[in-house]
């Protein structure tokens, strides 16, 4: 009966465990592509609501630049890529969801986006970070556009063709901030207003590796497919070797990861980085391999 009595009173303790709701998934971040918009209902809009009827409950922000929607998709082609990120980085901080940290899940060019909001504002922290078909080493080519968008790209490959690294198409033109010319590295290294400076190419901001290290897991999806980048390994983080532009190289073999300039090659070993690849063009999937590949990196 002593050995009863001693049990009988930890039983309601041991029943309040069991009956503790599970852990809330944490708040997620989405970044939209070139010529797309937040709510676009078959694009972003469809991926929320896909995230929310799987993980009840969860907070997603799918991330808006302007006033509207209007406004977002221009923003995406001529808004200064630097000043989004500061606005984007004000968002985050001032939304009282993310300040105990938040997944972040970018498309297209919103995944480089949001790599750099990884390195630059810690504060509320990114916790992971999901790259669908970002651009991480920038691209040499525009072989297809997005949707509408085609008359856009063929004025936006006219003017980086005339001069992607002069002042005036660095600063108004998002393009041109991730355009990365293999066969012309050093002006890419010193005029490159956003790309070569969250990549590392100019010298060492010790705060941007730190920031991308704290990062639980940084996954990169490739398209195997793609017909939009140019070279689609930049979406693994490789790219063409210096001089040419025919062969490439994956991100192991690049100086950024040999001389460990954001702390990828540390990342690597630690096993945060997370490599995958899916059958299809550009940002084509279904949502059996999202449900199964990706929801397990937010849940």
């Amino acid at each position: 009966m002593a050995a009863l009595r001693a049990v009988v009173p930890v039983l309601p303790l041991l029943l309040g465990l069991c009956l503790e709701p599970a852990a809330a998934a944490a708040p997620l971040v989405i970044w939209h592509g070139m010529g797309d918009s937040c709510c676009n209902p078959l694009s972003m809009g469809y991926v929320q609501k896909l995230v929310e009827k799987k993980i009840p409950g969860i907070y997603v922000l799918s991330l808006k630049i302007g006033s509207s929607l209007m406004q977002d998709v221009e923003n995406s082609f001529f808004m200064n890529v630097n000043d989004q990120v500061r606005e984007v980085c004000s968002q985050l901080a001032a939304d009282p969801h993310l300040k105990g940290g938040y997944n972040a899940m970018g498309f297209s060019q919103g995944g480089q986006f949001l790599r750099a909001v990884a390195q630059r504002c810690p504060s509320p922290p990114m916790l992971n970070l999901i790259s669908v078909g970002g651009q991480h080493q920038g691209v040499y080519g525009f072989p297809r556009c997005p949707g509408e968008s085609s008359h856009v790209c063929d004025w936006i490959r006219k003017t980086l063709d005339l001069g992607a690294y002069t002042q005036a198409v660095q600063e108004h033109l998002v393009q041109a901030e991730y355009w990365h010319d293999p066969l012309k590295e050093e002006d890419y290294r010193k005029n490159s207003i956003f790309l070569a400076d969250i990549n590392q190419e100019r010298g060492i901001n010790e705060t941007y590796k730190k920031n991308l290290m704290a990062l639980k897991k940084f996954v990169m999806v490739k398209f195997l497919n793609d017909t939009m980048v140019d070279p689609p390994v930049s979406e693994w983080f490789g790219f063409y070797k210096s001089g040419q532009a025919k062969e490439t190289v994956p991100l192991q073999e690049t100086s950024l990861y040999k001389e460990d300039r954001l702390g990828l090659q540390e990342m690597d070993k630690a096993g945060k980085l997370v490599f995958l690849g899916v059958k299809g063009d550009h940002l084509h999937f279904s949502e059996e391999w999202f449900d199964t590949t990706i929801l397990p990196f937010l849940q």
